[in-house]
């Protein structure tokens, strides 16, 4: 499965107005908290790949082990990804710590959820960065990636938002370079 991303800064309330004009459906708001992992067995800042273990929030919790391989194309965030919804977070930790997995830092957003022309498009308001707006979808196979980017890249323009000024960093990697990251994980 790949997740096609385009992720830019931008004002939530001029978004949301612009979602409402095209009849996006708004689906749920939620919080998160990404804990990310470094491997034992390589560096995954080298490698460009991430894996985290996710608590969100909305009426009850939900904890998810997630996979992102490194980035496929030179103009958007689209990678590989893999990713199942784990019982106890509790548990889960325990596991990847017991094999040598250390906790490098976390990432805490709201996240506002709408369905937009087969894409979710997220209104992030993230600790410590600000506002942001990410549209993705997910396709099966690597032949469909640009495609589907290019689709993305359609509604953001359709949005009024500046296609140029696409971000291909993780929020993790945002929070590094402003010096923000928190490791009190």
């Amino acid at each position: 499965m790949y997740e096609v991303e385009l992720k830019v800064r931008a004002d939530h309330e001029t978004v949301r107005e612009r979602l409402a004009d095209r009849g996006a459906a708004r689906e749920e708001t939620v919080t998160q908290r990404d804990v990310y992992y470094d491997a034992p067995h390589r560096d995954f800042a080298e490698t460009d790949e991430a894996f985290r273990l996710r608590v969100e929030r909305n009426d009850e919790a939900v904890a998810k082990l997630t996979y992102k391989g490194p980035l496929v194309d030179e103009s958007s965030k689209t990678r590989e990804e893999h990713e199942t919804t784990v019982e106890s977070i509790e548990e889960a930790r325990a596991i990847v710590e017991g094999i040598g997995f250390e906790s490098a830092a976390a990432v805490e957003k709201e996240r506002e959820r709408y369905a937009l022309d087969g894409f979710t498009v997220t209104l992030d308001d993230v600790t410590d960065l600000g506002e942001f707006v990410e549209i993705e979808t997910e396709v099966t196979t690597e032949a469909e990636v640009a495609a589907a980017r290019d689709r993305a890249r359609d509604l953001l323009a359709a949005l009024g938002l500046d296609t140029d000024a696409t971000i291909r960093r993780s929020y993790l990697g945002l929070l590094f370079e402003a010096g923000e990251a928190h490791s009190d994980v």
